[in-house]
C-alpha cells in the first residue's frame, strides 16, 4: 500500500512510500495528484532524512534507561556512571531496547559506534536502525540530541524509507531546539515513533 508523508513546513519534500522503500520524493501537490489512492499522513513541521546518532555504545551499553515502573527507584532520566554499570550487569537487554526507543523518539534512523554486546546489537537490528561510520571528531558528550545534529543524505526514490519529521519551522530551529522536537520517525516504511 502506498503512503504519502507530507509535512506542513516542507511542502516541496513529500515522500511517497511503497512498502519499505521510497517510491517518490517531490512537491506534496504533485505527488498527491498523481497518487490519489495513497494513504495520507500529514505532519506538523519539517520532513528530513533523519539523524545519525554517533553515540550508540555510550547510549545503549553504558547508559541505563529506566523502565517507567522503576521511576520511584531510578527516576525517569537515563542513568550513567557507576550506578548504570551495576544496573546494566543484569538488565542490559531491556535497557538497550528502551534506549533505542528513546533514540527513535529523537528522529534517529541510524547509529554509529562499535556495539560489543549482543543485547545492544539485537535492539538496533530489531528496530531496523541503519549503522554508519562514526565521525572522526565526536561533537560533544553523548546525547540523544547531539550537537551538532548529523543529518543523513537526501531522500531518493529506491532508497530505504527512513526519515523523521520535526515540529519546527526550519532546520535552523531544529538546530536550536534539538531533536526532542521529533513528531514521527519512519524506518523501512514503518512508523516506529509517533508523538501524537
Amino acid at each position: 500500500m502506498l503512503t504519502l508523508h507530507a509535512a506542513d513546513g516542507s511542502p516541496e519534500t513529500a515522500v511517497l512510500v511503497d512498502g519499505a522503500q521510497i517510491a517518490a520524493v517531490g512537491p506534496y501537490e504533485q505527488l498527491a495528484a498523481e497518487h490519489q489512492d495513497a494513504r495520507l499522513r500529514r505532519w506538523p513541521g519539517i520532513l528530513l532524512p533523519g539523524l545519525l546518532n554517533p553515540y550508540a555504545p555510550e547510549l545503549l551499553e553504558r547508559t541505563y534507561h529506566p523502565d517507567p515502573r522503576e521511576a520511584d527507584a531510578y527516576g525517569t532520566e537515563p542513568v550513567t556512571g557507576e550506578r548504570a554499570r551495576d544496573l546494566l550487569a543484569t538488565r542490559l537487554g531491556a535497557s538497550a531496547r528502551r534506549g533505542v526507543q528513546r533514540m527513535l523518539a529523537h528522529g534517529t534512523v541510524a547509529v554509529a559506534g562499535e556495539l560489543r554486546s549482543r543485547a545492544a546489537q539485537d535492539a538496533v537490528r530489531r528496530a531496523g536502525l541503519a549503522t554508519g561510520q562514526r565521525p572522526p571528531n565526536l561533537p560533544g558528550p553523548p546525547s540523544l540530541s547531539p550537537t551538532p545534529l548529523i543529518l543523513l543524505p537526501r531522500l531518493t526514490p529506491g532508497a530505504p524509507a527512513r526519515f523523521a519529521v520535526f515540529d519546527v519551522p526550519d532546520t535552523a530551529a531544529l538546530v536550536h531546539r534539538g531533536a526532542s522536537t521529533c513528531v514521527a520517525t519512519v524506518i523501512d516504511g514503518r512508523l516506529v515513533y509517533r508523538s501524537r
